[in-house]
């Protein structure tokens, strides 16, 4: 069977390779302290849980637009002007079979072979196997704890080429949890718009920032109206498998787009759709702020753990349920680290190897998204494999 390039060019995602690793030994009655996978453990708002068991015995469902059903998108509209004071038209709303859906549209839309798109190393691995798999040419920027491992204006006009036709930020960061500064956001745009460059940002975690509840998180439109901007029911609502998500994108380029979604996969859910409505209910948005203390709360319990078992963590986060390990004063490389406390400490955790090449071997990323009890669990094997490695 021979399969094509692009196939043997895609990369294996290690996160998901060490679930499975980690699902083998469950299988062998061992208790796995899962802090692999970005999941929160929360699930979907009661409100939503509530519509879904009363929409999924109605008949029929049928397709929707390939944009969304308008009452989404309307709703989603309305969560820019109370989270973020932004007024944003529904129409340049494109609801999505999950924010990967999204990345899927926007490199089908403006991706074209040879385009080089810069974007951080450390960054979300499919974000790259998305503009590969168009044609694209990924230019990774190495980044450091001194940049918060994000990139800065200083550092994209220092690497932009005269090939470069595209720029892809993350604030907060998968994997390390870390924002962009709004003022360093906006020289970013500007400096790309100026360039005729597009831009891509993902604000997948945006409503997951860690300051006080009346602080707000600063989202890329407020500088960048003709920004592509992604975000997610995933993480902030805590509906991961529900596979949906959104992109809000410059008027003119709607109409490809519902194009592109049309033919790639014609909508996204009809029962996700009208489910999610609830999520911008009072009580929806009660919960999900709920929450978000809550892993604040968490974050706390995990760098104090981190810090006991001597495991540092350069750069603390701002948002998201990440944090970035240095593992290199153990003398193992992430992979091994990984391997070593999967089979003897009964940890997963994330090779760095995922996101970049610059450093990957010398970091891990651990999710503070489980539960309390299970990270307590997690601190607790980490000190006791810890002490066995360094004596």
């Amino acid at each position: 069977m021979k399969y094509s390039q692009r196939a043997q060019a895609i990369s294996p995602f290690f996160a998901m390779a060490f679930s499975e690793k980690a699902a083998r030994l469950e299988a062998q009655g061992k208790h796995i302290v899962k802090l692999n996978i970005g999941e929160p453990d929360f699930g979907a708002p009661p409100d939503v849980l509530l519509a879904l068991q009363e929409l999924a015995v109605k008949a029929p469902l049928p397709y929707t637009s390939a944009l969304g059903l308008p009452e989404l998108r309307t709703a989603i509209a309305g969560f820019y002007q109370s989270a973020h004071q932004l007024e944003i038209e529904p129409q340049r709303i494109v609801v999505t079979a999950g924010a990967s859906a999204a990345l899927l549209l926007l490199a089908a839309a403006f991706v074209d072979e040879g385009d080089r798109v810069i974007m951080a190393d450390p960054s979300y691995p499919c974000n790259r196997q998305f503009i590969k798999g168009f044609g694209g040419k990924v230019q990774l920027v190495a980044t450091q704890a001194d940049s918060r491992f994000q990139l800065n204006l200083a550092l994209l006009k220092q690497h932009w080429q005269s090939g470069t036709r595209g720029l892809m930020l993350a604030t907060p960061s998968n994997p390390t949890g870390t924002a962009v500064a709004p003022e360093e956001l906006a020289a970013m745009c500007e400096f790309a718009r100026s360039k005729g460059a597009w831009r891509m940002v993902d604000e997948i975690y945006l409503n997951l920032h860690h300051g006080d509840a009346g602080s707000r998180p600063k989202s890329a439109l407020a500088f960048d109206d003709d920004a592509f901007v992604i975000n997610s029911f995933s993480k902030y609502f805590g509906m991961t498998g529900w596979r949906l998500g959104w992109c809000v994108v410059p008027e003119q380029a709607v109409d490809v787009m519902e194009r592109l979604a049309q033919n790639y996969y014609i909508c996204p859910s009809t029962l996700a759709q009208k489910a999610a409505l609830q999520c911008f209910t009072p009580n929806s948005i009660a919960v999900c702020e709920s929450r978000r203390a809550t892993l604040i709360t968490r974050k706390k319990l995990v760098l104090a753990g981190l810090n006991k078992c001597g495991l540092p963590v350069p750069v603390q986060p701002d948002g998201a349920f990440y944090v970035y390990i240095d593992v290199s004063s153990t003398g193992l490389s992430a992979m091994n680290f990984c391997e070593r406390v999967l089979q003897e400490a009964h940890v997963a955790l994330t090779p760095g190897n995922d996101f970049g090449e610059y450093q990957g071997d010398q970091y891990v990323r651990l999710s503070f998204a489980s539960a309390e009890a299970e990270l307590e669990e997690g601190l607790q094997r980490l000190a006791l494999f810890m002490q066995r490695l360094m004596n």
